[in-house]
């Protein structure tokens, strides 16, 4: 059975799932096929590949970062919307009495508005209203009014009538970071997770051949003691050791069960699958320049490119602020036509009216320092975010260069340790063969089976260390996604 066809199973009975969420492509490659698996009676075996895809569609931060860019994305729908006629339609039927009349009036008040990108308003409405008397008769009037309003100073231009949807685009390219990053984070926590899950694992195997060793020493025991080369008292030493490693295997195996049930929650499962990470540990040396990573992480990493985008919104508040301190000088016109229809005694008799203007409005606010404040704060604002991005790209440059020294630091010890594990069991097999020619104690071998175990256990932590350096530099260069062939599809 194919392993993405045993995925989609296990998405589908072990998850209480909401609705589909298509919004990421999940890593691209080939799957390896894998035996008969039961998903409730057998463990399943997850490489880490296929738990980043589980998480990639199953990952509740993911989820919900995904319903709220629904919000986020229409917000920039409703600023760019700005420059399309708006209309609102009032209309209002009543019925009443006065001392002269009962009447019924009804009243009809279409109105279009549109803004241009230079500023400049149009107005056009349409007023229709209708009066119905018992006595007096009937009359009504209806009329269209028209109107031009251009800013000279305030409010006038390209670049300030546009400054609210470049901010909202602007804040869409923030928004679209902010789920890069919740999105980077949640891999680079599912790989970690699946790590630990695998040292865990590793971590029982070390116990439970240490148990075994110890077993084999005691059989070695029995046999020397049966020939008289050995005290029978010296076999308590093996025993006492094994118990200690069936102590050490029990510890193992419940930092097995925390770890699963800890990559179980991020890939949200259910808590009691029993899964098994099954891929392979394996370090590969890893080698890139301070400059190609910095360079990199410059185009790349989100909150340092959030920063810059800061600094624009920043620019333009602050064009806007300077702005509304002008004076509100505007060009005005307009015409209105006026029917008047009324109707007594069976005669109807109609007036029009045509009105229509051109002039200049001038409006000076005089004292009103708030108009000085928004500029104070905004100019205060664009300051500040220009320190930040200054401490922004120093941080960015420090966690690379921490990053690349951490990578060469853990592959020395991977080195080192491979090295040391592999002496420290070779000294072992001598001690052991020394013990059966009568030329070393239990003690001593008992000592040298503590130093293999802790040998292979310094080396197991120093490949996770190794391999978690990596996925952390690729999260500080920004470059998790890329790495892991993911596409964002936030549309």
């Amino acid at each position: 059975m194919h392993r993405s066809v045993l995925l989609s199973m296990l998405a589908a009975l072990l998850i209480a799932t909401g609705p589909a969420f298509a919004t990421l492509a999940a890593p691209a490659g080939p799957r390896s096929d894998v035996g008969s698996v039961s998903l409730k009676d057998r463990t399943v075996a997850l490489t880490l590949q296929d738990a980043v895809y589980l998480g990639l569609r199953q990952n509740r931060s993911i989820k919900s970062s995904y319903i709220s860019r629904i919000a986020q994305a229409f917000d920039l729908r409703v600023s760019e919307d700005r420059f399309t006629p708006k209309v609102t339609i009032s209309a209002r039927h009543i019925a009443g009495h006065s001392d002269d009349d009962h009447y019924r009036q009804s009243e009809l008040i279409p109105d279009t508005e549109l803004l241009t990108p230079i500023g400049t308003r149009f107005s056009l409405a349409w007023n229709s209203q209708l009066y119905q008397g018992r006595d007096l008769g009937r009359s009504g009037n209806d009329g269209a009014t028209f109107s031009i309003i251009q800013p000279l100073l305030k409010d006038a231009g390209y670049e300030v009538n546009m400054a609210p949807v470049r901010l909202a685009r602007m804040q869409e390219e923030i928004n679209k970071l902010a789920l890069k990053t919740t999105v980077s984070t949640t891999i680079t926590s599912i790989i970690t997770a699946y790590r630990a899950l695998l040292s865990a694992q590793e971590q029982v195997r070390i116990a439970e051949e240490g148990v075994s060793r110890a077993k084999g020493l005691l059989a070695t025991n029995l046999s020397l003691i049966k020939a008289g080369r050995m005290a029978e008292f010296e076999s308590v030493q093996t025993e006492a050791d094994i118990a200690t490693q069936e102590l050490s295997v029990e510890e193992a195996r419940n930092q097995l069960d925390t770890n699963r049930l800890a990559l179980l929650q991020l890939l949200s499962l259910d808590l009691r699958t029993d899964i098994r990470a099954s891929d392979t540990l394996a370090a590969a040396p890893f080698s890139i320049s301070p400059d190609q990573a910095l360079s990199k992480a410059q185009e790349n990493e989100p909150t340092y490119l959030t920063q810059l985008l800061n600094i624009k919104l920043a620019q333009t508040n602050l064009v806007v602020a300077k702005n509304q301190r002008l004076w509100d000088v505007s060009l005005v016109a307009g015409a209105s036509q006026d029917r008047i229809i009324s109707t007594a005694d069976t005669v109807t008799s109609t007036d029009r009216k045509w009105d229509t203007y051109a002039g200049v409005q001038v409006e000076i606010p005089i004292g009103d320092l708030s108009l000085r404040q928004a500029e104070v704060r905004a100019r205060t604002d664009l300051d500040n975010q220009e320190l930040q991005a200054q401490e922004a790209g120093q941080t960015l440059e420090k966690n690379i260069i921490s990053n690349l020294q951490t990578i060469q630091t853990r592959w020395r010890q991977v080195q080192i340790s491979q090295r040391g594990k592999d002496l420290t069991a070779r000294k072992l097999d001598i001690e052991r063969k020394k013990l059966n020619a009568g030329r070393s104690s239990n003690f001593e071998v008992i000592s040298y089976e503590a130093d293999l175990r802790n040998a292979e256990s310094t080396h197991l932590n120093a490949i996770i260390a190794y391999l978690d350096a990596q996925t952390q530099l690729d999260l500080a260069l920004g470059t998790t996604l890329e790495s892991w062939d993911i596409s964002l599809n936030d549309r």
